[in-house]
């Protein structure tokens, strides 16, 4: 084997004028997480183990949009998706519309390992949780006053945004060449978080997890818990991506890169840049990835992504724009 390598996002499509100390909180974010699954591999964790508790991580911290910290719904409420694979028997397991549970990674791999089910959603997600005594929360845990503005903001606009990070000034009657299914955006910023890892033993998982957008429509459904879309592994590699999650369900962008790595026999940074360029119409969105020979690569065609990666021969890199 080559060895094992990782990489975390915390999202696509980063404002230009994005504050230096968000960017500072954002990087030492990601240099944490990425320390924390360093460690868990050195210490012959699994793939799967290490995305789980580098997700977890993400999601409990406010600064990236999944767990506390989610985007509203238009009704102000919270309803988180996320999913997980292992890429050694391509199991997986995803949730959406999860309000109360404190970690919807970890629900997602109880969904995998404890149910016959590979997909669980709202009530019958929120049973499932409970009755395997996950931890759970109030909604309004989840909740924070920046979230609660920008969504006054986005109503006053008349718009859906992708997320609160960005100057409050910026917001209404912004112009944008974003759309989304053909509809304008006034704001692209950055949304999911996720990780992928490629064990010592080979072996290769993804997870992805998100509050959704500010302002969607309560029931919205994105690409971070449907697998092929937004979190794909099997034994060839582990793909987690984040941005126009409408765009990355047209173009199943996750399953994309190992279907041109199998079938074209594409190295994996060769891969990623093929599903960028060629297979995103004219959405914007960004991915990382790991292969089975300790490989670590990612790809957007946007301003910027949160993102860190690392390898077993000492290569670390944590980095926002190209």
């Amino acid at each position: 084997m080559s060895g094992w390598a990782i990489a975390v996002h915390g999202g696509a499509g980063v404002d230009p004028n994005l504050p230096p100390h968000r960017q500072q909180e954002a990087k030492q974010l990601l240099t944490e997480c990425l320390n924390l699954g360093i460690s868990a591999l050195r210490s012959n964790a699994s793939a799967l183990d290490v995305v789980e508790l580098v997700v977890r991580k993400l999601e409990t911290d406010p600064l990236f949009n999944s767990g506390r910290g989610s985007a509203l719904t238009a009704k102000g409420t919270v309803e988180m998706e996320a999913s997980i694979m292992d890429g050694t028997k391509r199991r997986c397991g995803a949730v959406s519309g999860v309000s109360t549970v404190k970690n919807p990674i970890s629900l997602a791999r109880l969904v995998m390992e404890k149910s016959p089910h590979s997909y669980l959603a709202y009530t019958g997600a929120e049973e499932f949780a409970r009755e395997q005594g996950v931890e759970t929360e109030d909604n309004e845990y989840f909740i924070t006053p920046d979230n609660v503005g920008m969504l006054k903001l986005a109503k006053e606009a008349n718009t859906i945004l992708f997320d609160y990070r960005i100057p409050t000034e910026k917001c209404a009657g912004t112009e944008s060449p974003v759309k989304m299914n053909g509809l304008p955006l006034s704001i692209y910023a950055p949304e999911t978080v996720g990780c992928v890892v490629v064990d010592s033993q080979g072996r290769c998982a993804a997870a992805t997890s998100t509050g959704g957008l500010m302002n969607k429509m309560s029931g919205r459904i994105g690409d971070s818990p449907l697998i092929g879309a937004g979190t794909y592994a099997c034994e060839v590699c582990g793909v987690s991506c984040t941005g126009e999650g409408e765009a990355i369900i047209r173009g199943t962008l996750a399953r994309e890169v190992a279907a041109v790595m199998e079938y074209k026999g594409y190295e994996l940074q060769q891969a990623v840049d093929f599903v960028i360029k060629d297979r995103l119409d004219e959405g914007f969105a960004g991915l990382i990835a790991v292969s089975n020979k300790g490989e670590v690569a990612y790809g957007f065609n946007c301003n910027g992504m949160f993102r860190g990666c690392a390898t077993e021969n000492g290569f670390m890199e944590v980095g926002i724009w190209e």
